[in-house]
């Protein structure tokens, strides 16, 4: 475990390109193909975040972001940028194909869930700890937020990331063939892993995730 790592809630203002290189780093072929070139679709993902939806590690300097885990409650989440941005960074054309293999990328939650909006780690960070660090402090937020579960999914490429959510409690319940994505985003096969979250001592799962937020 790497103690020189910070975690913190919330993208850090002025961070907001450190975090989609981060993303872009991890997901841009999955992205790519909704996102190209690399150069607009990191800055298309670091004008449309949302600053509350994430949990960072920073660097000891506090000012270097070596993590980041992302995460979907009360209809938001760490990406964002809706249709009418989509259409003007890439025009009316361009944009609707774009807009298509988004919404292959959806993901809602179900009620009392919280979804998982991707995890990344500088790969100068890898084997420290970081994803762990990242990992734990999710299912803080999940707690806080009275949900019963995280829910997340990792394609078939990425054995190593799956390996590290089994680590931290999460099962698979249902994968499912993906073959008409592999030319297009690098992946033929989704599985979808789920983690209880315990209830906490005196609460209960209830009210909605918009309620519980106001």
């Amino acid at each position: 475990m790497d103690t020189a790592v910070v975690v913190r809630r919330g993208v850090p203002h002025g961070a907001e390109e450190q975090i989609a290189a981060l993303y872009w780093e991890a997901f841009g072929r999955k992205l790519g193909a909704a996102l190209n070139p690399p150069g607009r679709g990191r800055a298309f993902i670091a004008r449309h975040l949302h600053h509350d939806r994430a949990v960072v590690a920073l660097a000891a300097d506090g000012k270097r972001v070596v993590g980041v885990a992302g995460y979907r409650l009360g209809g938001r989440g760490l990406t964002g940028g809706g249709v009418r941005d989509v259409l003007s960074a890439y025009g009316f054309l361009r944009g609707l194909p774009r807009l298509a293999a988004l919404s292959l990328l959806e993901r809602s939650p179900e009620t009392g869930e919280l979804v998982m909006d991707g995890i990344a780690v500088d790969p100068a960070g890898r084997g420290r700890g970081v994803g762990s660090l990242l990992l734990t402090e999710i299912a803080a937020v999940a707690a806080e937020h009275a949900c019963s579960r995280i829910r997340l999914d990792v394609i078939d490429v990425n054995p190593r990331a799956r390996a590290l959510y089994e680590r931290h409690g999460f099962d698979a319940v249902r994968t499912e063939q993906t073959p008409y994505l592999r030319g297009l985003m690098g992946f033929g096969a989704v599985t979808t892993m789920h983690r209880a979250v315990p209830a906490r001592p005196g609460e209960g799962n209830t009210g909605s995730l918009e309620e519980q937020e106001r």
